[in-house]
């Protein structure tokens, strides 16, 4: 079975990648969270999802803001082969 799908040129994976791991991490850590306050009570997946969207709202353009300074904090601690 061939998949059919379009691809993304690879100039996409500067927005491709962070949109991704900032909702994963943003979903997850809002789920963690609301079960450590609040625990599994009524609605709990009506106010994670509401929470989840709140953090990603906040998460996805501060790593697209920090990302390129936290890469050029590190390339002063890495040697890039030659």
């Amino acid at each position: 079975m061939k998949n059919n799908l379009p691809k993304f040129h690879p100039k996409h994976l500067t927005w491709l990648m962070p949109l991704i791991l900032s909702g994963i991490m943003s979903g997850a850590i809002s789920c963690f969270n609301l079960l450590l306050n609040k625990g599994l009570v009524d609605g709990f997946f009506s106010l994670w999802l509401h929470a989840w969207s709140l953090s990603w709202l906040m998460a996805f353009p501060l790593i697209l803001v920090m990302l390129p300074l936290v890469r050029k904090f590190l390339m002063q601690f890495v040697e890039m082969p030659k």
